[in-house]
């Protein structure tokens, strides 16, 4: 009876870590390919929390301050690429935090190809519809 309770619980605990991991990766998954489908602008706006801070040598605080700031950017033939290597679950499953390598290839008007390469690191936040959303990036 004593190894059958602590199996339950060692499977109960495990599968929810693991089902929220999943949640997070798919979420920088679909964020990705939004930034690919529509602009860059468009996914960090779309996948940030209202009250969403980045950090781009000054933080940018709230969604549309975001959205301003990367309508500036002239990022629109930018190509930008990124994949979580590393996805970190509160012990409440209700934050989230992900790293990993990115890969920016621009194109200026000579069709000239400039890539960038780094780290990112984006904290994520369960919202009441249970969708995730960024709030650091």
């Amino acid at each position: 009876m004593k190894y059958l309770l602590l199996i339950c619980i060692l499977v109960a605990c495990q599968p929810k870590e693991q089902n929220i991991q999943q949640e997070i990766v798919a979420a920088e998954a679909a964020f990705e390919k939004r930034a690919a489908e529509k602009s860059i602008a468009q996914a960090f706006y779309e996948f940030a929390d209202q009250n969403a801070t980045i950090n781009r040598g000054e933080l940018i605080h709230g969604r549309e301050a975001i959205l301003d700031f990367y309508k500036k950017t002239g990022l629109d033939n930018a190509r930008l690429q990124w994949a979580p290597d590393s996805v970190f679950v509160s012990e409440a499953g209700d934050m989230a935090f992900t790293y990993g390598k990115y890969k920016m290839t621009l194109s200026d008007s000579s069709g000239e190809i400039t890539t960038k390469t780094g780290i990112f690191h984006t904290v994520w936040k369960r919202q009441s519809d249970k969708s995730w959303k960024y709030v650091w990036d």
